[in-house]
């Protein structure tokens, strides 16, 4: 059962990969006509989809694997903290990528969403960076 849930946690973990391509996808956004930024949106709210489930799975999995070894308390926490932080980020996100892609098919001006979406991608950049290395360097009691 072991080897089940780390593959599907290592699943979970490709499946977030859309948070290290976010920002440099959004950095795009800038130069993209109004019909572009539209798909590329409307697109990054379906990949984000992808990202937020990941997360469940990141969640179901992970709560399995730290039962199965001594962990410090400092690292638990620390690692939940961070994956709610992913959690909450992503979703954040999500309100500006709509309204970058109704703004875009009405023609309007999207570039503060666009500069939301840019900054808050980076974040979420940033987090899933500590996260991996928090999960690589794990503190045993």
């Amino acid at each position: 059962m072991y080897k089940v849930m780390l593959f599907l946690h290592l699943v979970g973990a490709v499946g977030m990969g859309i948070y290290a391509v976010l920002p440099f996808v959004a950095g795009k956004f800038k130069q993209l006509s109004g019909a572009a930024q539209e798909g590329l949106a409307s697109g990054l709210v379906s990949a984000g989809r992808i990202g937020q489930y990941a997360l469940v799975l990141q969640l179901l999995t992970g709560g399995y694997l730290i039962s199965q070894a001594d962990y410090t308390v400092g690292w638990m926490i620390t690692a939940i903290v961070l994956f709610l932080a992913l959690a909450a980020l992503s979703g954040i996100i999500q309100g500006p990528l709509k309204r970058i892609a109704r703004a875009a098919a009405n023609g309007e001006n999207a570039s503060a969403a666009i500069s939301k979406v840019q900054t808050l991608s980076t974040i979420l950049f940033v987090l899933f960076l500590i996260t991996i290395w928090i999960m690589e360097n794990r503190w045993y009691a």
